[in-house]
């Protein structure tokens, strides 16, 4: 069993030289001092395998969690708008929201697209629309998470781009003149995540193996070139937002990470090569004594699985680094002030469960796209929590309690038995695909709602509590009034025209190269990357792409009956 000291000496001290406490002194209002971490009777510390109490040493004595407020609507400029007043408000890291289109791999102008052009995200046809959309901030110098995943290498390749443009001298905001350092330099996250799109979401595009070779082409790319990028966020949260527990979240989420560890094992790359670029996203619910130990067990599981099932070596590879968010289907249209305070209570159980990033969401989500000012409310409370509550001078401080061990050792064991249910059926694309997974996430999303309809389980202001009738957007008092974001109806035909001006100024020839040979790529063997860079570097758009995969890969069509 480790010792105290044996962690001091190994792991602490050299931590601390690597990143310097954020203050020389951690002690609470009454001036009891705080320690690095209390408690060791089990003999797990932070910073060590299996990682119960937090991945690094220090935790958030040496820095805060990265505030990354989702956000992206209508054009690439309004966004950008957004992006910068976000960071304005003291925001630490961005996170992009794209349109539906956008997310299925279609241009602004695709009749499938009418009327949902801007509306759930930003829209990005073409490289200029993402040159708009980080118009003056520095992309070597933010971490960006993108939520996208059937075409996600596509937008990654973008967003590549447009970094090498800023070290060509497009942008003023930088000095590096060097393209290949900049893209070395690039943090921040591609969501990737394709299986739980399958499994829970709906936006997917290819059939599953096509886009496990996408997935695993992004693995190799970024590990050679962008090697401070995490090349997937295996997500929990959509699969949460579908309606699954707590322990289906974690189950599923590393069942699907599996898969892809042992797509790219069968690709021929090395686990210690790109596992320390695989992170994760967990939904931060509201039974608060659960989701902390959600995601303490979340964490000592996948460091016992990438050990134990593949043999890992690097302790990073071992390290679930995780991004989290408020849980929107907490979040009722009825008397949304109330959303403030679920909100608070997820993003503290997401902290005290050790978290590398999180968003917190709005109150007047569950009615319409945020305001600025429900926005800027909702980062405050990171900012509150952060540097008002005290939690962070400490690291895992509900560590040793013995309602947070018992959860966290029963969801770990509950998961574990899971994901044994899910290998013996042959994996976690074999029980997607036979919709054994969709099945059981159905059922728990009948059986909560079942509980809310008999008032076995309280919703406050819904099932019980509730005010007098009056609309949203019309109570509470004067200067509290909900007020309304709504995106411009005239985004959608302000985009067609920019994206006919775009397709007007190229050499139909040049064009008709690129596609050939994005087409000769896809149906061979070599990493796609290089050449969607190139591509869009070219003039393709978004849609164009997806339609050459399209024609190659083909499109999925998902069980007929679950």
């Amino acid at each position: 069993m480790r010792t105290r000291q044996d962690w001091e000496r190994e792991t602490l001290q050299p931590a601390l030289k690597r990143a310097a406490p954020r203050r020389a002194v951690f002690e609470t209002p009454s001036g009891i001092p705080l320690d690095v971490v209390h408690g060791d009777d089990a003999g797990e510390f932070p910073g060590e395998y299996p990682f119960t109490r937090g991945i690094h040493p220090t935790m958030y004595r040496s820095r805060f969690w990265t505030m990354r407020q989702y956000a992206g609507y209508a054009t690439a400029q309004e966004s950008n708008q957004r992006y910068r007043y976000l960071l304005a408000q003291g925001q630490t890291g961005l996170s992009v929201a794209f349109d539906l289109p956008t997310q299925l791999a279609m241009d602004a102008d695709d009749p499938l697209a009418a009327g949902e052009v801007g509306k759930v995200g930003v829209s990005i046809s073409t490289l200029d629309d993402m040159r708009e959309l980080f118009n003056q901030i520095p992309l070597d110098r933010v971490s960006t998470s993108m939520t996208i995943n059937a075409p996600a290498a596509i937008l990654l390749a973008m967003y590549i781009a447009v970094a090498k443009e800023q070290a060509g001298g497009a942008a003023q905001h930088t000095t590096d003149r060097d393209p290949s350092a900049i893209v070395s330099r690039l943090r921040g996250t591609v969501q990737n995540d394709i299986l739980k799109e399958y499994a829970a979401r709906g936006l997917y595009v290819f059939p599953p193996q096509p886009s496990m070779r996408l997935v695993t082409d992004v693995f190799a790319y970024c590990k050679d070139h962008v090697p401070h990028w995490n090349t997937i966020s295996i997500s929990g949260y959509h699969i949460r937002e579908a309606g699954s527990t707590a322990v289906q979240e974690v189950a599923f989420t590393l069942a699907n990470a599996i898969a892809y560890v042992e797509a790219a094992r069968a690709a021929g790359l090395n686990i210690d090569e790109f596992a320390g670029q695989l992170a994760f996203f967990f939904n931060a619910h509201n039974h608060f004594l659960e989701e902390v130990a959600k995601f303490r067990a979340a964490r000592r599981l996948w460091a016992k699985i990438m050990r134990e099932r593949f043999g890992a070596q690097d302790p990073r590879s071992c390290m679930l680094r995780f991004h989290a968010q408020t849980g929107g289907s907490t979040l009722t249209a009825q008397q949304p002030m109330n959303n403030i305070a679920r909100v608070t209570l997820q993003a503290l159980a997401a902290v005290l469960g050790g978290a590398q990033s999180l968003h917190t969401n709005s109150m007047d989500e569950a009615l319409w796209l945020p305001t600025e000012a429900s926005v800027r409310v909702a980062l405050r409370t990171q900012q509150i929590i952060a540097h008002e509550s005290g939690v962070a001078d400490t690291v895992d401080p509900l560590g040793g309690a013995f309602t947070i061990e018992y959860l966290t050792d029963e969801i770990e064991a509950r998961a574990a038995d899971l994901i044994r249910q899910i290998d013996a059926m042959g994996g976690a694309v074999r029980a997607i695909e036979n919709g054994w997974m969709q099945a059981q996430i159905a059922e728990s999303a009948y059986q909560y709602q079942k509980e809310i309809e008999s008032g076995e389980r309280v919703i406050v202001g819904v099932n019980q509590f509730q005010d007098d009738g009056h609309a949203p957007d019309e109570s509470g008092p004067a200067g509290q009034r909900q007020q309304r974001f709504v995106v411009d109806p005239a985004v959608e035909e302000r985009q067609r025209q920019r994206l006919a001006a775009w397709r007007a100024q190229r050499n139909p020839e040049h064009v008709a190269a690129l596609m050939q040979r994005l087409e000769n790529t896809a149906r061979g063997n070599d990493n796609i990357m290089p050449c969607l860079i190139a591509c869009v570097e070219g003039g393709l758009t978004v849609g164009e792409i997806g339609r050459v995969l399209r024609n190659i890969f083909g499109e999925y069509h998902p069980p007929t009956a679950i």
